[in-house]
């Protein structure tokens, strides 16, 4: 058995208007650097075989601080990077729906089947990602290992693991917070969820620092 903690990279740049970041290679902000620093603190003492990585910025800057933490270099692997959102790129919903109003209500309706124009095919984006979890899983045998990847990659991986038609993806799993920790076992065929969504900081009074905005 193998066991994967998957982390969506800190917060980045767009987060605050919410724009699509799929290929694009934007920095994070200082607060995702802050997030990338929390994320180190954990990883001190999560006795970990591995780290591996996306190749997007984001990505990149967000496992610096766990290298440093743990001594271990992070693997860059393409097939962790984001889903390719084509026209959608940089823009917003609201930017969206203004210039593809069909397109943008038929991908709502069906994200799967009516992706936003010009994307890469998100069937092909969760096979790939699949592909990478495996080879880490026979890499890795008994060890625990680090992604540090894309709230909608995650999102297809997880609907391929544990089930869920990928036409669902935004609607099972509508947020994936910036660092937080998502583990599973893989043995085999099987996957197991052992936790979802977990923050790493609380802010005070012991709520954890959420942010529920609707993500693409």
């Amino acid at each position: 058995m193998t066991r994967l903690v998957l982390v969506r990279h800190g917060e980045s740049i767009w987060h605050a208007e919410n724009r699509y970041a799929g290929r694009s290679d934007i920095p994070l902000s200082a607060r995702g650097r802050e997030q990338a620093e929390w994320l180190a603190s954990w990883t001190s003492a999560a006795q970990l075989s591995a780290i591996w990585v996306s190749p997007l910025l984001r990505a990149r800057e967000t496992a610096a601080p766990a290298e440093r933490a743990t001594g271990l270099v992070a693997r860059i692997d393409s097939r962790l990077r984001e889903i390719d959102f084509g026209q959608g790129e940089g823009l917003t919903n609201v930017e969206i729906e203004r210039a593809f109003p069909e397109a943008f209500v038929a991908f709502q309706r069906d994200p799967i089947a009516h992706p936003l124009p010009g994307s890469e095919n998100p069937n092909h984006a969760g096979q790939r990602v699949i592909a990478c979890f495996k080879e880490i899983e026979t890499t890795y045998p008994g060890g625990r290992v680090l992604i540090i990847t894309h709230s909608t990659l995650l999102r297809l991986a997880l609907c391929r693991l544990i089930g869920v038609p990928l036409s669902a993806y935004r609607s099972v799993f509508p947020l994936i917070v910036n660092v937080a920790l998502t583990e599973i076992s893989l043995h085999g065929d099987n996957a197991s969820l052992l936790q979802f969504n977990v923050p790493l900081r609380f802010i005070k009074g012991g709520s954890p620092t959420h942010f529920w905005e609707n993500e693409p």
